[in-house]
């Protein structure tokens, strides 16, 4: 499997405090069959993340893990802020391309999504770039499911929290087999922070909650075929909504 969310990256964001615990992030996932994650540290006003200093600190910890013996590999990334994506230049963000590819991990401003954000997809499309949008289980609001279909249309993927898809009740169920039948669910993704508390980087109990839901192809998929399309920069086709 293939994490596109990560923020295994030692002692830079809100993410793995040092070398140890992106270690032990990295140990999960190979444990629960993940054998390539991106490294995305946010882009946004509140952390000092360098994008030029990226590359350095993410060859430092494929170093670190090979020493250790562990074996996952490591792919470039960032989650840019829709707040600043306008403001970074074209070379910055193919800099924090997933992969080093044309995709951006986008991160929707706080609230509810709308309008201003199809706009922002619209615009990064114009330099080139394509989109992929993190956890929108966060920002629901009025008329959500007709901007994740808007911003379908303009060839944005949507990236879905793991832990949100296998957890909740019957109702969230519900709401996922429903969102993806219609087909507003093409990745899943752990966006895990530490090993120390908080979401886990693990894939696998979201998959499998799509395969309980009757959406087999979609299970492997959002976690196989998609993202390695997406860090291969060739095409990208979600398997058709289910009946």
């Amino acid at each position: 499997m293939i994490d596109l969310h990560t923020h295994i990256l030692p002692g830079l964001d809100d993410g793995a405090l040092d070398l140890a615990d992106s270690l032990t992030m990295a140990r999960i996932a190979v444990g629960d069959g993940i054998s390539v994650v991106c490294a995305t540290p946010h882009v946004r006003g509140d952390h000092d993340v360098r994008i030029e200093e990226l590359p350095e600190r993410l060859e430092a910890l494929q170093l670190a893990l090979e020493e250790a013996g562990i074996a996952l590999r490591i792919a470039s990334g960032g989650e840019v802020s829709a707040l600043l994506a306008d403001s970074l230049s074209d070379r910055h963000l193919r800099a924090i391309a997933l992969g080093g590819g044309d995709w951006i991990l986008l991160e929707p401003a706080p609230g509810p999504i709308g309008d201003e954000l199809t706009a922002l997809v619209e615009r990064l499309a114009a330099r080139g770039a394509r989109t992929v949008l993190a956890h929108p289980e966060r920002h629901a609001g009025a008329g959500f499911e007709s901007v994740l279909h808007g911003l379908c249309e303009r060839g944005c993927l949507l990236q879905w929290t793991a832990d949100f898809v296998a957890g909740g009740d019957a109702g969230t169920a519900e709401l996922i087999a429903r969102l993806a039948r219609g087909g507003l669910v093409h990745l899943l993704a752990s966006d895990a922070h530490s090993s120390h508390g908080g979401r886990a980087l693990k894939l696998s109990h979201g998959a499998q909650r799509l395969r309980a839901l009757g959406l087999t192809d979609l299970a492997s998929w959002s976690v196989q075929e998609g993202p390695a399309a997406v860090l291969s920069g060739g095409p990208v086709a979600p398997p058709a909504a289910a009946g």
